[in-house]
Parts: C-alpha cells; structure tokens; sequence
C-alpha cells in the first residue's frame, strides 16, 4: 500500500516574543491545513511533531521556513500509510524540555558537540568513551545503543540527579549522548558541560536520523525507537534487528508496548497478546482489582470471569513459587 502520508519531526531553539498568542495562532493555522499531532511553544523555541498528507506537510514546512526564526531549522520525515495523531495540540509551556533546573541552559549559549550519525558511530566504540541515553527507562528498554548506560529515571527531569548519584561513571570519560530528535540533548548536554564535563557531545538529529542514515544504517542500535505518537515504535538498525524487550510478566522477547488498564496507574507496559488477556492488562493485582480497570469495562466482563482470571494467575503464582 502506498503511504500517502508523512510524520514531521522538528525543534528548534529560538527566541519567540508573546509564546501565547504564537501558540494560538499555530494552532489555528495547523487546523487549517488539516494536520494532527502534538507541538510544544515556549519563548525558547518550537518542538513538535505532526502527521499529514503530503500537501499537507508541504504546506507546512514552507510556512515554517518561510519564518526567518525557522528558516533553517532541519525537519525529520517518515512516510506513513495513516494519520500518527488522533488529534491536533499545540501547547505553551515554559520549558521546551522540563529539565526544571535553578540555573536553566540556553542551548544557543552552551551545548555539547554535534556528531553526525557515522562520527557518532565511531566515537561510541571507543574505550575513553561512555554513552548516556537522554531519554527515559521505558524508551531505553524497547531499544538502545549497545553498551548505552540507561539511567534510573521515569522523567527526563530526573536525570541531573541521576548523574549527581553517579558521577563515577563519567570519571576520565568522553561522554556521549543521544535522544529521539536531539531535543533533549541540547539542553542535557549543556548541563553537563556547566557541570565541569569538557569533552561532551551529542548525535546530532538524535536517533531518527541516525536510522537514516546511508552510511552507518542505525548499525548498534539493537530494538527499537520508542515514538510519542499512534505507531509506539519505529526501526532504526537496517543491517540487523536485534530485540531487546522483554515482557514484564516472562521476560520472553517482546516489542509490543501497552499501557496498564489502571487509569491512576496507566504504567507502561511490554506486553505479549496472551500476557495482557491472562493478567488484563494490568501490571498488579492491585490494578486489576481496581473499579476503574478499562480492560474490564471494554471486555465487559462478569464478576465470575474475573474471579476466574484471578484465580488462574493465583494458582500459576502458587506454582512457580514452588
């Protein structure tokens, strides 16, 4: 089936005057040209990503580069068979990334070096070097880098912290790091480098554009990319796929993302098909016991049925125990 529709990735850090009403107002125009997906306005710059026809698309990044703020800022494509989006947002916020810190970083200020996809592959194998994803656990867990140390965090706010718990990792090393587009890093890299950290770079165009890349071909990336959009994930390493989840209940191989049925848990999940009809989608008996559960309501099951469910994994747990 032809792909008739197109995925636009971008960023940008640049000054923009009244963030509010530049927030409407793309919102409106977004509207206008029938696009879906998601954009983050602040007064440091533009982060977005959105789906659309071709037309669409086209329309929109000539509208952008039009904008002498945005004249140059690059655009990641990824052709599609469908919308990525269910809806269109475009949000103000006060930070781009919330990284929340005391003493923000201006990525136009201080940022660590930009490596293209075949200098980054290079410099990861080397012994000097340390590579640190950017991004949060359950993204490093769908996929990585190999040898890419995953830091302990739930929130791209938590990983200052992180690093402060264990400064040993980076002692004598170059640091490298890597997110999905490269936003991320921008800022997390010139933290490090307020820091005291000297020799600290970063993929340029992040993961998606390494995966694209005609020479390196997303080569030690094993798994896949974690996406913020309908499709969940995309592939990255052409030359060989290596999968890295694992599902929460058996820990077989696993690439399939839900999230837990528990509205007030709402936990992310790799799951197999049979795993989320045996345990209902729900990552504890707590959340499968809970009134809200959605699994529940959208199976419309009984009171026996789950009772029944229940006492299966109760007696699987007994036996495993055993």
């Amino acid at each position: 089936m032809e792909n008739k529709y197109r995925v636009l990735l971008y960023y940008k850090y640049v000054p923009i005057e009244e963030p509010e009403e530049f927030t409407a107002q793309h919102l409106s125009f977004c509207k206008e040209l029938g696009l879906l997906g998601r954009i983050l306005i602040s007064a440091e710059g533009i982060n977005g990503t959105v789906s659309g026809t071709f037309e669409q698309t086209e329309q929109y990044m000539q509208a952008l580069k039009a904008d002498p703020r945005f004249a140059d800022m690059p655009f990641k494509i990824d052709e599609a068979s469908g919308h990525a989006f269910k809806k269109m947002h475009v949000r103000h916020r006060d930070e781009l990334v919330s990284l929340r810190l005391e003493d923000d970083v201006d990525p136009n200020e201080i940022t660590g070096k930009h490596l293209s996809p075949p200098e980054f592959f290079e410099q990861m194998q080397s012994d000097d070097t340390v590579v640190i994803d950017a991004r949060n656990d359950y993204e490093y867990d769908l996929g990585h880098f190999r040898g890419a140390i995953r830091p302990d965090i739930e929130a791209f706010r938590e990983l200052p912290d992180w690093i402060q718990d264990n400064k040993e990792i980076l002692e004598g090393k170059k640091i490298l790091t890597y997110c999905t587009g490269g936003v991320r890093c921008e800022k997390f890299s010139g933290w490090l480098m307020k820091e005291g950290y000297e020799d600290v770079s970063q993929l340029d165009g992040g993961i998606v554009t390494y995966g694209k890349h005609p020479e390196v071909q997303g080569k030690l990336w094993d798994g896949q990319c974690y996406v913020f959009d309908e499709r969940i994930s995309v592939p990255v390493n052409r030359v060989e796929h290596v999968i890295v989840g694992k599902d929460c209940f058996t820990g077989e191989p696993c690439e399939r993302y839900v999230n837990c049925a528990n509205p007030s848990c709402n936990k992310k999940m790799i799951c197999t098909p049979e795993n989320e009809y045996k345990y209902m989608r729900s990552c504890s008996h707590e959340c499968r016991t809970n009134p809200r559960n959605l699994y529940v309501k959208e199976h419309g099951m009984t009171a026996e049925e789950i009772n029944a469910r229940l006492a299966a994994i109760e007696t699987e747990d007994q036996a495993s125990a055993e």
